[in-house]
């Protein structure tokens, strides 16, 4: 299993709406960035992801399981992105946001704080864990 961060401006597709969407989950789709978009086709069904609300909190708020694989993403006319399936798992008890990430050393490597603007994203296992304690969730 790999884990991930998957960021959406709450005001968009929050966390909320997610959970809303139920067993089923919901497809994750409008990503145009071409690293991002690699990362989405290395994703595995079971794979876990951190919810990050961006732009508005700044703050890992909740964790999605991978429910279906890359496939082409339908909101791209011209086929060259994809898109995955995820489901809502849990909230965080405590959201993580990212003035803690930052001053947090073991954190420092993260893509989140050395490319920003990157909306998908790998996290290695320790720093998954480190998180995980952060929010409160063991």
């Amino acid at each position: 299993m790999k884990y991930w961060l998957l960021k959406s401006e709450p005001d968009v597709w929050s966390l909320n709406q997610q959970k809303k969407a139920g067993k089923k989950g919901a497809i994750w789709d409008g990503v145009r960035n071409y690293q991002a978009a690699n990362n989405l086709k290395k994703m595995k069904k079971g794979d876990l992801c951190f919810f990050y609300h961006s732009n508005i909190g700044k703050e890992i708020v909740g964790i999605v399981e991978v429910k279906k694989e890359s496939f082409i993403d339908p909101t791209d006319k011209k086929k060259r992105f994809v898109a995955v399936q995820v489901r809502f798992m849990r909230k965080l008890r405590f959201p993580v946001n990212l003035e803690n990430i930052k001053k947090n050393k073991d954190l420092k490597h993260l893509s989140l704080i050395k490319q920003s603007r990157l909306s998908v994203m790998p996290i290695d296992t320790k720093s998954w864990k480190i998180i995980l304690k952060m929010g409160r969730i063991n």
